[in-house]
């Protein structure tokens, strides 16, 4: 990744902060997108063992697209382009379907999907011009439909597997590759709305043909291999990271 620039949204949180310092430790620069100053904080603690100056943390609320867009352009123009895109940025707020508000789904839609297309706009130019360009939408588990009380979630995660085949089509004449990773259930902070951690992890571990939790590692490992030069006849495809619970 020596010479690569990476656009990461949600790059501090549970599964970012990991992939981010793998990213610096391989020679990548890092547009590192988030909005949680605590977070924020421990990931530019944590990459300055390994490096600070190819960090380059972008405080965004993702909600407002144009001050998203701005935010990033102004990171494109400092950086010469992005090569490599990760929508991984979500919410995911939990309660019956009939609570929720149209209002409260279009804010997780607005933040899990549309911030996203308004990345892939900005880095996409500069992707077709180096005929070169990794893609990398951030689905779920949840998909598979076992999980209750997250439908706007589930929906947006569904959005991008749908945006991950219309853009691998559009794009590849371009060289550009789109690909979809679906995590299984990490322990992050998204398991924090679980009333009974406990039972969740022995739930979890029932449920998977391995039986240990998925480690941020295991997600690291798998973005390293989609955004890397030798991955440039695989796209439209989604690869899950999740211990077998869920198989295709």
């Amino acid at each position: 990744m020596q010479g690569r620039t990476i656009l990461y949204t949600g790059a501090a949180g549970g599964l970012g902060l990991q992939t981010t310092l793998n990213f610096l430790s391989r020679g990548a620069t890092v547009v590192a997108v988030d909005h949680d100053d605590t977070k924020i904080a421990a990931l530019t603690s944590a990459a300055s063992a390994v490096t600070s100056g190819r960090l380059l943390v972008t405080r965004s609320d993702m909600s407002d697209l144009e001050g998203f867009r701005t935010a990033i352009r102004a990171r494109r123009e400092e950086t010469g382009g992005f090569d490599v895109v990760i929508n991984n940025a979500a919410i995911y707020p939990s309660k019956s379907f009939e609570e929720f508000t149209v209002e409260e789904h279009q804010t997780v839609q607005r933040i899990n999907v549309d911030a996203g297309i308004v990345a892939v706009q900005e880095a996409l130019p500069g992707m077709k011009a180096k005929g070169f360009g990794r893609i990398i939408n951030i689905a779920s588990i949840t998909l598979s439909g076992g999980w209750p009380n997250i439908y706007p979630y589930v929906a947006s995660k569904g959005a991008l597997i749908g945006l991950t085949h219309a853009w691998a089509r559009e794009f590849g004449p371009y060289g550009i590759t789109v690909n979809a990773i679906s995590p299984g259930a990490f322990p992050t902070d998204a398991e924090a709305i679980n009333p009974d951690p406990e039972g969740y992890n022995r739930h979890v571990l029932a449920q998977q043909a391995i039986k240990r939790r998925g480690h941020v590692g295991d997600i690291a490992n798998a973005i390293a291999f989609l955004s890397s030069e030798d991955t440039g006849f695989i796209t439209g495809q989604t690869l899950n990271v999740n211990g077998g619970w869920v198989m295709d």
